[in-house]
């Protein structure tokens, strides 16, 4: 008896509140109720309350009861329809016929719009009418259901494509390579918020737990999870035509019972929960606004992520364990090239060079795992840098961004699940602090950051030094940096100790102060069993000197020059000239539309060089790469690549000469 009197406590509250002089919201409802049904009776005031539409009146009065709308035989003989359907008594059936008729004639000259059969309007209707309440209370119902609930044009279909790309990526991959989008089969479901597929009872019990949720998307994650609870059945339909696949998805929902509807809700804001939510203010102006630019979704690669949601989620404590509340936590995977990555990034981002993909595929597989194990000891030692979600950062600028997309891609064709990427990129991120990047960002330099160097009015005047910026993060940093260290190490050197990697990070951390050191470098010269990775881009920096190739060929200081090809940061490769003199490495490369003329593109000390390398398969694969000692450690600060025929021959002078250079300074 007790037990029933505290089931029943949580009804007495909702008449309360529903007969408080001011009306409760929708927030309110959803805190009585706590995800369970409405009562009946209560019903007609839980849904007004929710929907806002108690205070509206009858709009219906500015009615001229003139039906003469081209399409008005349709409506009506639609309207007669549905009263067949519901089973109203014959002396009731005339009177709903000539409401409904009202309704729809006085929504369409109100609003200007145009009744088409099919578009659903009808049957959001069908629910209404069976609370029983006045016309013009129906009318306010109607109208407030498809002006917040009822989404414009098709955008959805690519949102819930997303969704389910981002929660079922193989799921999504069948319903790609069979060509079915989620349009063909869910129109009549969100176009009627399932009135059209689903049972009468199972509708007004859905009804009343998505209108407490007062968010329209929500109709999407009921749409997603009815797809993924037939996973297997859809996955098993490889031999089925396009056609029968969309019919038996359509017809999905019909088998959904009223007291199935409650789990079914639940499941769906479990999986909504579990789904970074910017991308709902983002679309929100396209899906449900006058915004109509579908192409900013329908082209997306992967579910967008903004910068401000992905910052945020990064400052958050992570979840305890054994939480009953499981939150959307990101591992963020910085994709730029690596000097961009090194004038400024997260704290919590850790780096995979997009360039690598195209340059050394093998080196970007193996950096791959050591990432997605990276991932796994961060989740297991709760570090605020771990994350299921994984949200991969470009630079914002659409042609280094296409190589990003290569990345995300890659994953994806994996069916990696919880894929997302930042909107704009590390741009926005930077526009996002503002004022505080240089304390908000490790390692921040203005003079090397891209972003800083598009703004002209920015000066240097209060930038940090690299190392004080490090500091400044240092307890955000601190509970990460073990992992993100031996990441580095997968990615730059898979056979070296996880020790000996961090301080080599911590010394690259530090490159710009470095590279005013004046210390002698370690020279060695071997094969390249490393992973090679490339710290600078050169083609952001435009050459500045053009020189003839004869005068330089004249140079009295010249002991030896190479044909050869640079192999640029995006694989292609470029006809150059490399000359050796007694002091510098220079390379030249060739002007193709002037002949005889080429670009100044590397002039090195050769007291700069600490390793020159080879692959054992590709023995004229050769890469030079310049840094400093400091504290007995080899800092690789920059590097350079190329293809020389006669490599050996080449090398070997390089390095006689090097040698010559170091004995003379010491």
């Amino acid at each position: 008896m007790a037990l029933e009197e505290d089931e029943n406590t949580w009804i007495l509250e909702l008449e309360a509140a529903l007969l408080d002089t001011e009306a409760p919201s929708a927030s309110d409802i959803y805190a009585i109720c706590k995800g369970r049904s409405v009562p009946i009776n209560l019903r007609p005031d839980v849904w007004q309350a929710c929907l806002d539409v108690i205070d509206r009146g009858n709009q219906l009065n500015q009615f001229n009861e003139v039906f003469d709308l081209p399409e008005q035989n349709i409506i009506r003989d639609d309207c007669q329809q549905l009263v067949a359907k519901l089973g109203n008594d014959d002396e009731d059936k005339v009177s709903v016929v000539s409401d409904l008729e009202s309704i729809l004639t006085f929504y369409c000259k109100s609003k200007g719009k145009q009744y088409k059969r099919g578009n659903g309007w009808i049957e959001l209707l069908g629910p209404l009418v069976a609370l029983k309440l006045p016309r013009s209370a129906t009318y306010n119902l109607f109208e407030a259901i498809i002006d917040f609930y009822i989404p414009r044009g098709e955008t959805y279909s690519s949102v819930l494509r997303l969704l389910l790309l981002y929660h079922e990526p193989e799921l999504c991959s069948f319903l790609d390579t069979k060509r079915v989008s989620p349009d063909q089969y869910t129109k009549g479901w969100v176009t009627t918020l399932f009135a059209g597929v689903c049972s009468l009872p199972a509708v007004c019990t859905m009804w009343d737990l998505y209108f407490m949720q007062a968010d329209p998307f929500f109709m999407l994650f009921l749409s997603l999870i009815m797809v993924i609870n037939a996973r297997e059945q859809i996955l098993s339909m490889t031999d089925n035509d396009k056609q029968s696949i969309i019919d038996a998805i359509a017809a999905m929902p019909c088998a959904l019972e009223a007291e199935d509807v409650t789990d079914f809700c639940s499941l769906a804001q479990y999986y909504a929960m579990k789904t970074p939510s910017s991308f709902k203010q983002d679309l929100y102006p396209i899906m449900f606004g006058d915004n109509f630019d579908e192409k900013c979704i329908s082209h997306a690669l992967c579910l967008p992520v903004s910068a401000q949601e992905l910052v945020e989620n990064s400052i958050e404590n992570p979840s305890t364990p054994n939480t009953s509340v499981e939150s959307v936590r990101f591992f963020l995977v910085d994709c730029r090239p690596a000097e961009q990555y090194n004038a400024g990034h997260l704290p919590t981002a850790f780096h995979l060079d997009c360039n690598l993909m195209l340059q050394e595929p093998a080196a970007f597989a193996t950096a791959v795992q050591g990432l997605l194990q990276a991932q796994r000891q961060a989740l297991a030692v709760g570090s605020q840098a771990g994350g299921e979600h994984l949200c991969f950062l470009g630079s914002g600028r659409q042609e280094e961004d296409r190589y990003t997309h290569m990345v995300v891609a890659s994953f994806l064709q994996k069916h990696t699940q919880y894929v997302s990427m930042v909107t704009s990129g590390y741009q926005a991120i930077h526009e996002y602090f503002g004022d505080e990047v240089v304390s908000s960002l490790v390692d921040h330099n203005s003079q090397y950051c891209l972003v800083c160097s598009a703004n002209i009015s920015e000066t240097n005047s209060n930038e940090t030094s690299p190392a004080k910026v490090k500091n400044n993060n240092s307890d955000f940093f601190g509970k990460i940096k073990k992992v993100k260290g031996k990441l580095f190490d997968y990615i730059v050197n898979p056979s070296a100790s996880v020790h000996n990697n961090v301080e080599n990070r911590n010394g690259k951390e530090l490159d710009y102060v470095k590279r005013q050191k004046k210390t002698a470098p370690v020279f060695s010269i071997d094969d390249d069993q490393e992973l090679d990775m490339t710290m600078t881009n050169n083609e952001s920096e435009e050459p500045i000197e053009v020189v003839s190739i004869q005068q330089w060929m004249k140079d009295p200081k010249l002991l030896h020059s190479f044909k050869c090809q640079e192999v640029k940061v995006n694989g292609d490769l470029c006809d150059s000239i490399l000359l050796v003199t007694d002091t510098y490495l220079i390379v030249l490369r060739e002007i193709q539309e002037r002949k005889g003329a080429a670009h100044v593109i590397v002039k090195r000390p050769l007291t700069s060089i600490v390793k020159i390398t080879s692959r054992k398969r590709h023995s004229d694969l050769i890469t030079f790469k310049y840094g400093t000692t400091q504290y007995n450690d080899t800092v690789i600060s920059d590097m350079d690549k190329f293809l020389i025929p006669n490599a050996s021959e080449a090398t070997k002078l390089i390095t006689q000469q090097i040698l010559k250079q170091l004995k003379t300074s010491n």
